[in-house]
């Protein structure tokens, strides 16, 4: 039986047990941290796979739409997602999304120009990973846990989200007991920079988003995975939609392969309801700096690769 197949949107060949199996050990620590993994997967497809084209940040987005509901899902029954600090997210994106897409067809069409974008995007996300892990416990909040206690220390403590104020100057929420405010317009300029980016890459800005909130904001990963998740999911939509219908650039492929990231998909949604399932049960301390020092070496190498002049795979 031969388990190679190929993709001719993306000229992609490869195992065909290969994409769903590296999105299921990415998006299952991923998302413990309010992250889908797309930010991940997209270097993995530009080196081993070598899929370079614009298609690949539209193929990224099917990934997020296919594998996110799960984790959503999983966090929504254990009544931590935070419905006002999700829609914010989605709608404040959304704008940035299209400015993306525009960045990445007219300035980012090179595989070297487009490469170097993407070590920037992961050393930002990789060193924001690894300071909030390697910080010190300051005024009782520390290591992405800001304030609330462990799993063990649970017990007879309520663990959903309660909204105790939403308006236009300023969000508060409640979590194990604590509160947690926040000043919306800070959060809407900011998911709106995400919204650029994240278009440009192809990852719905979660990955942005999420390390933001809880270095900057002080909220809790336990409190902010879910929305993360559910903002990602639904400018994921706009995104596959932008890079489908909206042809910028005659000539360009920006058209997802449908083939190639519901394959990804599948197992990033198996990933993504055990990461959200278990994510209370693992040291976020841990998680974080894994992520962290391993975008650190991909951005890394992308930069060395980039001043060197060559582009391989």
């Amino acid at each position: 039986m031969d388990l190679q197949m190929s993709f001719p949107v993306s000229g992609v060949t490869t195992w065909v047990f290969l994409p769903p199996l590296v999105a299921f050990v990415v998006s299952f620590f991923a998302s413990m941290g309010g992250v889908s993994g797309a930010f991940l997967l997209l270097p993995f497809q530009i080196s081993y796979l070598h899929f370079v084209t614009p298609s690949v940040s539209a193929t990224n987005f099917v990934y997020n739409i296919v594998a996110i509901p799960s984790g959503v899902y999983r966090y929504i029954r254990e009544g931590r997602m935070a419905w006002h600090l999700a829609w914010l997210l989605a709608l404040s994106t959304l704008p940035g999304i299209f400015l993306g897409y525009y960045l990445r067809v007219f300035y980012l069409p090179d595989p070297r120009s487009f490469r170097l974008f993407v070590a920037c995007v992961l050393l930002y996300v990789g060193v924001r990973l690894a300071l909030d892990a390697m910080t010190k416990a300051k005024n009782g909040r520390n290591n992405g846990l800001n304030g609330v206690p462990n799993i063990n220390q649970m017990i007879g403590i309520p663990v959903n989200i309660r909204t105790i104020s939403f308006s236009a100057k300023k969000t508060e929420y409640e979590f194990c007991g604590n509160s947690f405010p926040f000043a919306t317009p800070k959060m809407l300029a900011m998911a709106f920079l995400v919204g650029i980016i994240g278009g440009a890459y192809g990852i719905g800005g979660g990955s942005i988003i999420a390390p933001f909130c809880v270095a900057f904001l002080g909220l809790p990963v336990y409190m902010i995975a879910g929305a993360a998740l559910f903002g990602t999911f639904l400018t994921s939509i706009a995104g596959v939609l932008f890079y489908t219908f909206v042809p910028l650039k005659p000539g360009i492929p920006t058209s997802p392969d449908w083939l190639l990231g519901i394959l990804f998909g599948l197992g990033g949604m198996v990933g993504m309801y055990c990461g959200a399932r278990l994510q209370k049960y693992m040291p976020q301390k841990l998680i974080k700096m894994m992520l962290g020092l391993m975008l650190l070496f991909l951005a890394a190498s992308y930069i060395k690769q980039f001043f060197g002049g060559s582009f391989s795979g």
